[in-house]
């Protein structure tokens, strides 16, 4: 019965905090909803720290696999910058069409989990099997944990590269 009550206070001090704005939720993490990541290059288990994802955007990407960045304005413009900040235009081109890399746009990928969000955020996180590094933070340069993209950085990256794409492919799935 102690247990039962103390559950009962606990959960009311969550919802407390939460109606009050003092905590945004609890984390996806902690409660078991967090989707499961593979790497593009052998679809082992990707384990990325769920503390990275530290925006309102990012977390509902761990929780839901979708991109809350799809169709924004402001956030598309900050994913084409940075697409150019880290020299993604060196291999795929200024429009991600292609250029010494795959093009990045639909309705063919060469990685077809590219079609999604999820699929795509792998591949940008953790590289691929055909010369492409990772370039989440911590895995772009190991030797400086603080380099790289933050998940929601990829995240703009992502919905910039969606509005390129041909076909319909919005990579909403």
């Amino acid at each position: 019965m102690k247990q039962l009550t103390l559950s009962v206070v606990l959960a009311l001090m969550v919802s407390a905090l939460v109606a009050c704005n003092k905590i945004d939720s609890v984390a996806p993490a902690a409660s078991g909803d967090a989707i499961s990541f593979v790497d593009t290059q052998a679809s082992n288990p990707l384990i990325i720290d769920h503390a990275l994802f530290d925006t309102p955007a990012a977390k509902e990407f761990l929780a839901t696999g979708k991109n809350p960045y799809i169709a924004n304005e402001v956030a598309i413009a900050a994913g084409k910058k940075v697409f150019g900040l880290y020299s993604c235009t060196q291999c795929h081109g200024p429009e991600a069409r292609g250029q010494v890399g795959p093009g990045l746009v639909g309705p063919t990928f060469q990685y077809p989990k590219n079609a999604t969000n999820k699929g795509m955020f792998e591949t940008i996180w953790h590289g691929t099997n055909n010369g492409m590094g990772g370039k989440g933070i911590g895995i772009m340069d190991p030797t400086d944990p603080t380099n790289g993209l933050t998940p929601d950085d990829t995240l703009k990256v992502i919905a910039w590269i969606r509005t390129k794409g041909d076909g319909g492919v919005t990579g909403n799935e």
